[in-house]
């Protein structure tokens, strides 16, 4: 599989173009009709090349792929094409993960997702649910009369928290807190 172009340098050694998204080191940018397989555990980037730059149109990952076509035969396809304006102009950038499960590679496709907002992964982009649980406080039974040790007056319940409660004494002003039971 060739996934970057060689280019010879003065000193008669070969490079593999390389390029950074985020903090990730991706092979390539390569043109797409270039790529051969196999392809495993990786993420992958569609480019677009605009004058000197590249813009990202589509970031995901992939576990295992021995099809030539796989690109080709792809839902966003014609998104691609229709964003860099033909398949010529199509370019792909992979960040080889082989020891990598697919949560890690998703993870990788996430940030970039949020950072990049890649045009042609609206459609697709995972929609990540929180990660918080919502519970309903239960109802919390207070003392019938807090004593102020101060001067001997009740102290009125001031403010309710979700484990405690904070009291203030009407007369002197002291406060006291109490836990919830």
């Amino acid at each position: 599989m060739f996934f970057g172009k060689k280019r010879k340098e003065s000193n008669s050694k070969c490079s593999i173009l390389s390029i950074q998204i985020l903090q990730y080191e991706f092979l390539g940018p390569i043109l797409l009709d270039e790529w051969g397989p196999p392809m495993e555990k990786l993420v992958y980037l569609i480019l677009s090349k605009d004058q000197d730059k590249f813009n990202i149109l589509y970031v995901d990952d992939c576990e295992k792929t021995d099809d030539k076509s796989f690109f080709i035969q792809h839902p966003d396809f014609k998104c691609w094409i229709q964003k860099s304006g033909s398949e010529k102009s199509l370019y792909l950038a992979i960040l080889p993960m082989f020891e990598s499960s697919k949560d890690q590679r998703q993870n990788v496709r996430n940030k970039i997702l949020s950072r990049y907002k890649p045009p042609c992964n609206s459609v697709n982009a995972s929609k990540t649910e929180p990660e918080y649980n919502i519970r309903k406080s239960e109802e919390i039974s207070l003392p019938q009369k807090i004593i102020c040790l101060c001067c001997g007056s009740e102290m009125k319940a001031e403010q309710i928290l979700e484990k405690s409660t904070v009291y203030r004494c009407a007369s002197c002003g002291l406060s006291d807190t109490k836990l919830n039971c």
